[in-house]
């Protein structure tokens, strides 16, 4: 049992977050080049996490609904904390956004890893 449960919070939870990683530094660059990437850093920046938080979630192992969450919140927070530091780093967002965005997205992801628990086939 400890194994599937560090299969949960190891391999799975640092997939998924580096996934959302390289996506959120993409949109990132994307929008410092493009103002309309740029508006949408909220909307986008949000589904990444949701998208990582949903394959932290999927890829859970034996970890139930909340330990899902649990590891969806890391992944979304994580992602979006790089990317939102990035941003900041090349001056597209100020500092505030660094802990209110980074918040937002963790929520999302947690929402994002219940839901891949919950879609994931029983084994």
């Amino acid at each position: 049992m400890a194994a599937t449960n560090m299969m949960g919070w190891g391999r799975g939870l640092l997939r998924a977050t580096l996934i959302g990683t390289v996506l959120q530094l993409a949109m990132v660059v994307a929008g410092h080049y493009d103002p309309n990437v740029a508006n949408l850093f909220a909307v986008l920046g949000m589904f990444l996490s949701l998208a990582a938080g949903f394959l932290a979630g999927r890829w859970s192992g034996g970890l139930g609904r909340a330990g899902a969450a649990a590891s969806g919140l890391a992944a979304g927070a994580a992602c979006a904390f790089i990317g939102i530091l990035e941003s900041y780093y090349l001056g597209d967002v100020s500092a505030g956004f660094i802990a209110f965005g980074t918040a937002g997205s963790g929520v999302t992801g947690a929402i994002g890893g219940f839901l891949g628990r919950i879609t994931r086939k029983a084994s």
